[in-house]
């Protein structure tokens, strides 16, 4: 049995490198393993064989099927690429312009982004960036967040089960680890990676438990800020988030900031603003971002001195800007994935 299934094994590997077509192809698989086959014809003499050789028959048998199914399976998909190929006629240059008369464009969410990016570039800000899936250290207790502080809560914050993240070598199976509620993360990450002076923006997709509605979602994104250096004051967040929404809304825009409480600032402020150029907003005071200076212990928690260095932080949600700016009054439009509102960037 053994030479007969070597030799079948041997025909079936010779006969298909020379098998071009599906038909013929698949004539010559029912000579193999079709009712009269001949490795079908091989596998009917089991039955006859004294009951202690069967176990060592059946492995032989086994182990020629599966060098034919994989001879088989390779030749099927060489005539698919060749039939696919033979359709297609001439290869595809992707450098020509596309036949279509629509031309794709970036997401609503994506270009303000980009334009948000520009306008702190321009103050000398860089991109940092980090995973989504933080340990539950660099998202609150390094940002001084106390353990009793409801953003830890399981009722606002996704945390992954251990069993899941410890599988993952360069996750600590002991660690707690969420889905980042805010990137925030990023600034702590950042310090730890250098020392100052820094001067960073972090811009990503973050994930709470709201309940989807017109102005929530489960998942949403965030531009956050950090610029630590000697001699960093109010004066300069108030001057560098004033530049900002100017680009953004038009040099008549209004702003205030208003004391506020985060465990990450000291002081901390909500940023309001008034414009005229809004819509159905026009005229009143809104909420747009949370900022403030860096507390002293957050640098401790990252081995800066607060001594010697000062730093400003800010935090903006990238919706809440699109929504403003283009008039949009339900963020689910920014998911739906309909033609009819994306066209309109």
């Amino acid at each position: 049995m053994q030479e007969q299934l070597a030799a079948i094994v041997n025909e079936v590997e010779t006969a298909l490198v020379g098998i071009k077509t599906r038909p013929d192809f698949e004539a010559f698989k029912a000579k193999i393993v079709g009712g009269n086959g001949s490795l079908t014809a091989v596998m009917k003499q089991m039955g006859k064989l004294p009951k202690e050789e069967k176990p060592a028959a059946g492995k032989l048998i086994n182990e020629a099927k599966r060098k034919i199914e994989a001879a088989f399976a390779a030749t099927l998909a060489a005539i698919g690429d060749a039939e696919l190929a033979a359709r297609l006629g001439d290869p595809i240059d992707p450098t020509l312009p596309s036949p279509d008369d629509f031309e794709g464009r970036k997401h609503p969410l994506t270009q303000t982004r980009e334009e948000i990016c520009r306008i702190f570039s321009r103050l000398g800000f860089t991109i940092a960036d980090g995973p989504e899936l933080e340990s539950e250290w660099y998202c609150f207790d390094a940002l001084n967040t106390p353990a009793s502080h409801p953003a830890r809560d399981m009722q606002d914050t996704l945390f992954m089960p251990a069993d899941t993240v410890s599988k993952d070598a360069s996750k600590k199976a002991d660690e707690a680890y969420v889905m980042r509620s805010h990137t925030s993360s990023v600034q702590i990450r950042t310090m730890l990676s250098g020392q100052p002076p820094i001067r960073i923006v972090a811009p990503g997709r973050c994930f709470r438990r709201d309940t989807v509605d017109a102005t929530h979602s489960a998942n949403f994104h965030q531009v956050e800020g950090l610029w630590v250096d000697k001699k960093v004051t109010l004066k300069d967040l108030k001057s560098v988030l004033d530049f900002f929404v100017r680009e953004i809304f038009g040099t008549s825009v209004e702003t205030r900031l208003r004391p506020s409480f985060f465990p990450f600032t000291e002081p901390s402020f909500e940023m309001d603003i008034k414009s005229q150029n809004l819509g159905a907003l026009s005229g009143r005071w809104l909420e747009i971002m949370g900022c403030g200076l860096v507390d002293p212990k957050v640098f401790e928690n990252v081995g800066i001195d607060p001594q010697q260095w000062t730093g400003l932080a800010f935090g903006v949600g990238l919706e809440r800007i699109a929504m403003l700016v283009h008039g949009i009054d339900d963020i689910r439009h920014f998911y739906a994935n309909d033609l009819r509102f994306l066209r309109q960037f």
